[in-house]
């Protein structure tokens, strides 16, 4: 395996991995916003005001993305795997 294959396949898995996460990150710190701005109007300062409901709202975006995620982590897997003996001839 060349230098610059190795290269491309961490450069895929870490935007790979950013596409996955984003719906899970974008959830939670949309969340986070929400109840800081409610928390510094009503100056409640609760910390599991903010940990609960970032939690519902992570497992809803879970139940309703998991499918899509686990879909795109397979197939990726898959092509990875896939070009390996092709990788490994090369080197």
């Amino acid at each position: 395996m060349t230098q610059n294959a190795a290269l491309s396949i961490a450069s895929q898995t870490m935007l790979f991995a950013a596409k996955i996460a984003a719906p899970i990150l974008l959830s939670a710190m949309a969340v986070g916003l929400v109840i800081s701005f409610f928390q510094s109007v009503t100056q409640i300062q609760e910390m599991t005001l903010t940990f609960v409901p970032k939690l519902l709202v992570i497992g809803l975006v879970i139940a309703f993305a998991g499918h899509w995620m686990l879909g795109q982590f397979t197939g990726f897997v898959h092509e990875v795997v896939g070009e390996l003996p092709r990788l490994l001839k090369t080197g």
